[in-house]
């Protein structure tokens, strides 16, 4: 009998009513392993009452009994991980030590978000005129919803619902139908935890419920995570409905490599980066841009000979590096990035394409990838592929990269591997690129700073956790007052000079 997942709405494990479904697949066999509802616009709209009604009650629920329950549901987490990061396995296909390390960086925004006193605490001004004073707060923004994809189903919710619920906001999540179980044990954890019914619900849903909440005039907020073109399309259509919105979009993120640069580690580095997680991470490192001949050279040797050696299978397997890709669309939309790069003429160093797993035939696998000679005018240049394919762009000097990386479309991460500090500083200062690591390959900021790119890669105004996460999930309110023994003297018809 094949398993249905349903909604979590206010407080309970509800059963879809629309009568649609998708499969739910296990990427390492191939096999399905249940249905997941597809929720209508009624569905949509229940969560959202009840969200509304919940809402007023936990914005007055005081900042410190807020994150008391974040504290509780932290502790939890702590002493689950392992059953969480089987969940994502199961769905997503990444191996488990990385599965586990996605839910640490989720739970250091949880940590974050119990400091919710310190962080709502306002500004004061005594005498800003003769016996008046001003300060400011913050308040929640109400109902508030979070678009996450597929590829960390714990931590980019994670990113989202700790701070918006720190806030005193009431939040729905609509994760990827891809990998739809995480969603709920996160849900049940948040109860157990004490979270009042409604303040915290998932709808599972395909564009009928995103445009359901981009579209609900009680939703005051919208945060996604994915791709450019629905990033842009989630940004227009929920600003346009006077929503506040951070979409995340897509990302090319380069690493440069200069002659100085210690080239084992770089190439340790862009091994983990490029293909940690089949290159399914947002943060990936998918062109690597050597400068001079001579590095370019002992580079790509140095990579073809660890790729070579990359132990992939089953991501409940110990001994595995890299697991599969989520979907068989996904894998086929990858093999035919592959194709296109060698039609366009790059060099294929390494070929996945014809990877197999002993005993997994039927899962969605590709090998390790590796282009030479890549130029900016190929498709798999272009574009973000969102697989293990890593492409090497070869450039006579520092300069040159630098231009590169700020011509192409997106601005998400990018990173210099060198022992010269003038290189590091001045890679720093120009390159336009929202995340940038110095002999760090994957600069993903811990939760106290916060996440996003530039350009094509972020479409809003905030950066998601750290002390952006609580400008966005927040409202700001100035109070100027006084208290004159004179208030009965009578009206006074000048305009207020704070003298």
């Amino acid at each position: 009998m094949t398993t249905t997942i349903g909604h979590f709405i206010d407080g309970s494990h509800v059963s879809p009513n629309s009568g649609r479904t998708t499969p739910v697949f296990n990427p390492a066999t191939g096999a399905e392993t249940g249905r997941v509802a597809l929720a209508n616009e009624a569905e949509v709209r229940t969560a959202v009452e009840a969200a509304k009604a919940a809402q007023p009650r936990w914005a007055a629920t005081t900042p410190l009994r807020r994150a008391r329950i974040l504290n509780r549901f932290l502790g939890i987490m702590e002493q689950r991980a392992g059953e969480l990061a089987s969940v994502i396995t199961a769905e997503h296909g990444k191996v488990l030590s990385d599965a586990r390390g996605e839910i640490q960086r989720g739970i250091e925004v949880v940590e974050f978000a119990i400091a919710a006193p310190e962080l709502l605490k306002g500004e004061f001004s005594e005498n800003v005129g003769t016996g008046v004073d001003s300060h400011s707060l913050r308040q929640p923004l109400g109902v508030v919803a979070g678009i996450t994809p597929f590829n960390f189903p714990a931590m980019v919710p994670m990113w989202m619902f700790p701070v918006a619920l720190a806030c005193g906001n009431a939040f729905i999540l609509k994760p990827s139908e891809r990998c739809p179980s995480a969603s709920l044990l996160i849900a049940d954890w948040l109860t157990e935890a004490g979270l009042p019914k409604g303040v915290f619900q998932v709808v599972h849903g395909d564009k009928v419920a995103v445009d359901a909440l981009l579209h609900d005039r009680d939703v005051s907020a919208i945060s996604f995570v994915g791709s450019t073109p629905i990033a842009r399309y989630i940004y227009e259509t929920a600003t346009r409905n006077g929503k506040r919105c951070q979409a995340l979009g897509g990302a090319k993120n380069h690493m440069v490599i200069m002659p100085d640069a210690d080239l084992d580690q770089a190439a340790d580095a862009l091994m983990g980066a490029a293909y940690g997680s089949a290159g399914e991470r947002c943060m990936a490192i998918s062109i690597a841009l050597p400068v001079g001949k001579a590095t370019a050279d002992a580079l790509v040797e140095k990579l073809a000979e660890r790729a070579k050696k990359l132990v992939i299978g089953a991501g409940t397997d110990k001994a595995s590096e890299m697991g599969p890709l989520v979907s068989k669309p996904h894998l086929e939309k990858v093999r035919g990035y592959v194709d296109s790069g060698v039609a366009e003429g790059a060099t294929l160093v390494l070929d996945g394409r014809g990877f197999v797993s002993p005993g997994a035939e039927n899962g969605y696998f590709l090998g390790a990838t590796l282009f030479d000679n890549v130029s900016p005018d190929m498709r798999i240049y272009r574009e973000e592929i969102f697989g293990p394919v890593l492409g090497i762009v070869r450039v006579d000097d520092f300069d040159a990269a630098v231009r590169l990386i700020n011509e192409h479309e997106f601005g998400n991460g990018a990173a210099i591997f060198t022992r010269d500090g003038d290189s590091a500083r001045e890679f720093t200062t120009r390159i336009q690129a929202g995340m940038v690591g110095v002999n760090v390959p994957i600069p993903v900021p811990m939760a106290f700073h916060s996440f996003g790119g530039w350009k094509a890669s972020l479409f809003g105004d905030h950066h998601m956790h750290g002390s952006e996460g609580v400008r966005f999930y927040t409202r700001l309110k100035t109070v100027t007052s006084r208290w004159p023994t004179g208030i009965r003297a009578g009206a006074d018809f000048i305009m207020p000079t704070m003298e």
